[in-house]
């Protein structure tokens, strides 16, 4: 793999690991805000705060089979040398 292609595939696990880290901060919240915060706005915002979750899972899974395909095509694995 030449530089270049480290480079961006830098950014790209860079960028995922961004994003994963985010769904799982989300889903502590949820959480959080369930078991402590009681209002009226409490079920709206966990709904809310799913919602988001799921956008944001599957949005992760295709950047992910993406990059690992991406990754299969870059690779030196496989290749003579």
């Amino acid at each position: 793999m030449d530089k270049d292609s480290k480079t961006r595939f830098k950014w790209k696990f860079y960028l995922l690991t961004i994003q994963l880290n985010l769904i799982v901060l989300l889903a502590g919240v949820s959480v959080i805000v369930f078991f402590l915060f009681h209002s009226h706005y409490t079920i709206p915002l966990i709904t809310g705060i799913l919602i988001l979750i799921l956008i944001l899972s599957w949005d992760f899974l295709n950047r992910y089979r993406k990059s690992k395909a991406w990754l299969e095509d870059h690779s030196d694995h496989g290749k003579e040398t």
